[in-house]
């Protein structure tokens, strides 16, 4: 093996411990990665991999741009940004949608201009231009749901995974424009110059992604 370590980039949350979770079945554990520290970075010696947490939005930028050989992402990213990466595999976990979704007795009236809040303006207008729809992005960072209990839109396109969020806020799903899931993806150049080690480590993955598919 090359003493050259393997960077993979994991998402800071939930999706990220979910994320690593598979990794150690698959063999790749490094268990310092879930003690309580401020450290980012971790290293497993033994399968010469480097583990670091990142904010998700920047887990493709890491990758695309090399710091990172591998991460573990959304795919609402991956659509949304469009970065120059390879996506390998689909992890099963992280599952929701991404929809459309308004106050109760919402009703387009289409001889207007629809205003949409969005974090994902470029998914949102894609979905739209499909449908051949006029409408106003409004781009947010946050609190998506409060854009049309205050009036500054019509309806809002998000990610949604229980929909408690939306009930608790006197909003309804509309409309599901596509399923999203975390995916391994990797850097170009890196899958080029480390493709035995990328490929054993994505099989090992995979192998555990079905496993735990059988449970389910």
């Amino acid at each position: 093996m090359s003493d050259r370590y393997l960077n993979i980039a994991l998402p800071k949350g939930r999706l990220g411990e979910k994320a690593y979770g598979l990794l150690a079945k698959a063999g790749y554990e490094c268990p310092s990665v879930l003690e309580e520290s401020r450290k980012l970075i971790f290293e497993d010696e033994g399968n010469k991999v480097r583990y670091f947490w990142v904010k998700p939005s920047d887990v493709a930028v890491y990758v695309e741009r090399g710091s990172a050989d591998m991460g573990i992402v959304g795919s609402d990213t991956i659509l949304e940004t469009e970065p120059s990466i390879y996506e390998l595999l689909d992890l099963n976990i992280g599952k929701c949608t991404m929809s459309v979704a308004g106050p109760k007795g919402f009703t387009d009236d289409r001889s207007r201009v629809l205003r949409v809040a969005t974090k994902y303006p470029n998914i949102t207008r894609d979905y739209y231009d499909g449908l051949g729809r006029d409408i106003d992005v409004i781009k947010l960072n946050g609190s998506i749901e409060l854009a049309p209990i205050l009036a500054l839109s019509d309806v809002i396109v998000d990610i949604v995974e229980t929909g408690n969020t939306l009930r608790e806020n006197g909003l309804i799903k509309y409309t599901d424009i596509m399923d999203i899931s975390a995916r391994l993806i990797s850097n170009k150049v890196s899958y080029k110059f480390l493709y035995g080690r990328m490929t054993e480590l994505m099989k090992a993955l995979e192998n555990v992604v079905k496993e735990e598919a059988l449970k389910a």
